[in-house]
């Protein structure tokens, strides 16, 4: 008899539980951070010697930080459409000769795609887009015609909309005119302030996020927070202008890094930070013709533009209090798996009328699971320059990603083992051709079933 009832009292206390948690269970937040040409080699925790990153550091140290994370395109539009829609970027034809969207451009991101933010808001999260945009000014591509409930910040690049007298060299200058660029600063599409004050854009956009996470804080949200800096002409608030040891880029970043330290805090002051997974990188390599006020690859060759790594291998720090364990991990990821992750921690499906290039990374990130070997394909423009399958990368065709140089195409295609050569120094083609052919009969199966977007940029 008291056996039984004891059961029945377990099983009653048991289901009282199951209910109180289901009942009281919150979807994660997640929020997006991401730079603009930030090289790999451009923070404290990734090897740089004078630029501070004190807050990114800490983040790195209590997170997961990435040594393999990639970028899916090796300018911005194309990387950023890749990332908010889980899919390369020729998919949905924003990608081509012209490599980015210009204020003339007439196309953008097309309705028809699906955003992190358009899928996030049907599981009842707040979006919100604060930051650079450069996806689309038309009707259609805008930011709040893309799932975001609100949107801060700049509609494209800020060198464009240059003044017609402005004085040659003045985008790569360590003290650029602030009026210099016409660049409107809006508010879900309305105008703000034109010209934007390009030295007030970090502090007004981390004040944003935070106003933003303070607000949402009673249900799940989403944050897209793409940066402006350290993209050319480099600005930085007086709190910061002349305190890096690197000059102006250094001081961007530094501004940069605390404005992801004030998002860290915030998160942390509204009893946030162990439902919220926190994601940083950057959208390309740095933009190596800017001299001095470009950034650095570190080890790794080339830059914005090119398909070798330093092009698009990126910082990449994941960051949950209580669910990511802190370390480091080398196993191979990009950009793309921010939109299938997503997706799975908000309790969302996969469409499945298209195809979906990402994966869902919780096994890595929660669990420390390694993840399938999938090959990656490196797009300059509409054109497939490279693939990586494992550590091995085989080029097609090498380009800088700047400058004068020319294409060289490589039949057969060059070959390098990133883990023992990340520089790309050292072809091994030779003693390697059944990794060669591997590889191409990856890239055969990826175009034979590629459809490609109706171009967007050209």
């Amino acid at each position: 008899m008291i056996p039984s009832l004891l059961r029945g009292c377990c099983a009653l206390l048991l289901g009282f539980a199951f209910t109180l948690a289901a009942a009281t269970w919150h979807p994660p937040n997640i929020v997006i951070i991401f730079a603009d040409d930030l090289g790999y080699g451009d923070l404290g925790c990734y090897g740089h010697p004078s630029i501070r990153t004190p807050h990114l550091d800490r983040m790195a140290a209590e997170g997961l930080r990435f040594t393999d994370f990639y970028s899916a395109a090796e300018v911005c539009t194309p990387s950023r459409a890749a990332l908010l829609t889980g899919r390369y970027p020729i998919r949905s034809g924003m990608a081509g000769a012209r490599r980015v969207l210009f204020p003339n451009s007439k196309g953008g991101l097309p309705p028809g795609e699906i955003t992190i933010a358009e899928a996030l808001k049907e599981r009842g999260y707040a979006t919100a887009h604060i930051g650079k945009w450069h996806l689309g000014i038309h009707a259609g591509s805008r930011p709040t015609e893309q799932g975001f409930d609100l949107s801060f910040g700049l509609p494209y690049s800020n060198d464009m909309d240059a003044r017609s007298d402005l004085p040659r060299g003045a985008t790569s200058s360590s003290d650029p005119p602030v009026n210099g660029w016409m660049v409107p600063l809006l508010r879900n599409g309305e105008v703000v302030e034109k010209p934007a004050d390009q030295t007030t854009l970090t502090r007004r956009y981390t004040e944003e996020a935070q106003r933003f996470i303070r607000e949402s804080k009673s249900r799940p949200f989403f944050l897209y927070f793409p940066h402006t800096f350290p993209h050319v002409p480099l600005f930085a608030s007086p709190a910061f202008r002349g305190r890096s040891p690197r000059g102006i880029y250094g001081d961007a970043v530094e501004e940069l890094d605390w404005s992801v330290g004030e998002i860290l805090t915030t998160l942390r002051r509204e009893d946030l930070a162990e439902r919220t997974l926190v994601f940083f990188t950057s959208d390309n390599g740095p933009w190596l013709t800017q001299g001095l006020q470009g950034g650095s690859a570190g080890l790794l060759r080339d830059g914005k533009g090119s398909t070798w790594e330093g092009g698009m291998r990126e910082p990449g720090i994941a960051w949950w209090p209580g669910r990511i364990k802190p370390g480091i991990t080398r196993e191979p990821a990009n950009a793309m798996d921010l939109f299938a992750t997503s997706l799975a921690l908000a309790g969302a499906s996969l469409p499945t009328d298209r195809i979906i290039d990402g994966i869902d990374l919780r096994p890595l990130l929660l669990e420390s699971k390694p993840l399938p070997e999938r090959p990656f394909f490196y797009y300059r423009g509409a054109n497939l320059a490279a693939c990586r399958v494992g550590m091995f990368k085989a080029h097609f065709f090498t380009q800088t990603g700047y400058g004068q140089g020319k294409r060289e195409l490589h039949d057969p295609p060059v070959l390098f083992h990133l883990a023992r050569d990340p520089g790309e120094r050292h072809n091994i083609a030779a003693q390697h051709a059944d990794v060669i052919a591997a590889i191409q009969t990856e890239v055969h199966r990826h175009q034979e079933k590629l459809i490609p977007g109706k171009p967007q940029l050209d």
